[in-house]
């Protein structure tokens, strides 16, 4: 029962700290939408995706490779942190050396600069936040994302709202250099403020250590990048096949997703610190049937009422010339829901370190985004000569290969970490909801009368609570045991 209510304290906390800094970035779409060109708002995106991509290369792995082996009991902590900010230094300073190189690509040359501060600046936030999460200070990790988020809106007011018109800060440079300076700013905070500069001394620093943390964490780079080829490269081939205008939408419509992705988040962030803590493989099976089961329940009825309400979220959040980018949002939910169920499973390959497995399992996810991103994206390829066509659904086939490519590695991980620890995944109760959501997707995008998408969308919403009434009842009355147990 200490797991449970360890896992719904840090759950709770994460989810203050998440979702009242992610949520005040949601509603700020409405301000990047109308502060920022179509073309803008998909060349912002691109310039942080791109720093998103380089972040692992730069880190080598490190960051979650200091989350992961702070956790061990076994180790000291102080030598952990030391250890890997050494090494943390050392790969940066590679990669300021290699910045430069940026510069040979003329679509990202003017902003070389801006995407090796994201990167590194990133880094130093990133270590310093998983360090102080895996110390058990769930309640300083909450506040520090809050923080940030906070820096970061103020620094989108200044650049957007204060400063002159047609300065260079409204732009693209703003949007990107704000996160940059919140990093950097927040990345000082808990340095100093937690004291972690007391943990950083070269007598702590240990080479069989650092061996062990590479070996752990240099497989996290190539399943970092197959992750980012996984939820990004579609944008680069949208704007290469469609214009940075579509991608624009593109982008403003994966926002609403983000709420389910903020709820998943928030879960996999506490549910990595119990999950590695729960050391009885039977116990542990038990554990993660129970955990999962509610998860399930709680993502798709979250997912349901998404889709049921896309068109009001859009009319609420985007500007007046980005609500058609709602015929996105059903597809890209499914997407996000399966995103949960892969995130949930990985945890398995966190507590056994088998990084390599996580890197294989994203490979497939890779390769299958990037050869439907092909084959549904462009209205056709012409290869040494040839023209091959292709089915040419420009943004909604970026939205349907990502959504495809986590299902198949939900599947992979789900039959391979099955291996590892036995639980029940409930299978029968997982299909029913998948095709309730992808009929309730289907409705939305394709009907052409109001009556019918209101109709189609409670009958949706019903059913998904329906079949998933009793795991989250069962759920709520855990929580609520939990409570007042805690609370006597």
């Amino acid at each position: 029962m200490n797991r449970y209510k360890k896992l719904l304290s840090d759950t709770f906390i994460y989810g203050i700290g998440t979702f009242a800094s992610k949520l005040l970035v949601f509603f700020l779409t409405r301000l990047y939408t109308e502060c920022l060109t179509e073309a803008e708002y998909g060349k912002a995106d691109l310039i942080t995706n791109m720093a998103n991509l380089l972040i692992p290369l730069a880190a080598a792995g490190l960051c979650d490779g200091i989350f992961r082996f702070t956790l061990d009991s076994e180790t000291d902590k102080r030598s952990v942190f030391t250890t890997g900010i050494v090494m943390l230094a050392a790969t940066g300073g590679i990669f300021a050396v290699l910045s430069p190189l940026l510069m040979l690509s003329e679509y990202f040359r003017s902003y070389a600069w801006l995407i090796a501060a994201y990167v590194l600046m990133s880094n130093f936030h990133s270590a310093c936040a998983q360090y102080i999460r895996a110390c058990d200070r769930t309640k300083l990790f909450a506040i520090q994302g809050i923080l940030n988020t906070c820096l970061t809106i103020a620094f989108n007011l200044i650049f957007f709202l204060v400063l002159p018109d047609s300065n260079i800060l409204n732009g693209v440079y703003g949007y990107v250099l704000s996160i940059v300076l919140a990093d950097l700013l927040v990345g000082l905070f808990l340095f100093i403020y937690a004291g972690l500069w007391r943990d950083l001394g070269l007598k702590y620093f240990s080479r069989p250590l650092a061996s062990s943390m590479l070996k752990y964490s240099v497989p996290m780079i190539p399943t970092a990048i197959f992750w980012w080829i996984t939820n990004v490269s579609d944008r680069y081939m949208v704007t290469a096949f469609r214009g940075e205008a579509e991608n624009g939408l593109y982008t403003a419509a994966y926002k609403i997703p983000t709420v389910l992705t903020l709820v998943t988040g928030v879960f996999s962030e506490a549910w990595q610190f119990s999950a590695v803590k729960t050391e009885d493989p039977e116990e542990r099976s038990k554990f993660y049937t129970n955990v999962f089961s509610g998860f399930q329940g709680l993502i798709f009825v979250a997912g349901s009422l998404i889709i049921a309400f896309a068109q009001v979220f859009a009319a609420l959040l985007f500007a007046k010339n980005y609500f058609t980018a709602w015929s996105f949002i059903p597809v890209l939910t499914l997407a996000s829901v399966f995103s949960g169920f892969v995130n949930f499973l990985s945890s398995i390959y966190l507590v056994k370190k088998r990084s390599v497995k996580s890197f294989l399992t994203a490979m497939m996810g890779a390769l299958t985004n990037i050869f439907l991103n092909f084959l549904l994206i462009p209205d056709s390829l012409t290869l040494f000569g040839f023209t091959i066509p292709c089915v040419g659904l420009g943004a909604l086939g970026a939205a349907l290969a990502t959504a495809v490519s986590y299902i198949v590695v939900f599947i992979i991980r789900a039959a391979d970490t099955r291996k590892m620890v036995r639980f029940d995944l409930g299978v029968l109760r997982l299909i029913i909801n998948s095709l309730i959501l992808s009929a309730q997707g289907a409705c939305l995008m394709f009907s052409q009368s109001l009556v019918f998408t209101v109709v189609s969308q409670t009958v949706g919403v019903a059913a998904m609570g329906l079949v998933n009434f009793r795991p989250l009842l069962s759920t709520a009355k855990g929580i609520l045991g939990a409570l007042k147990r805690k609370k006597s």
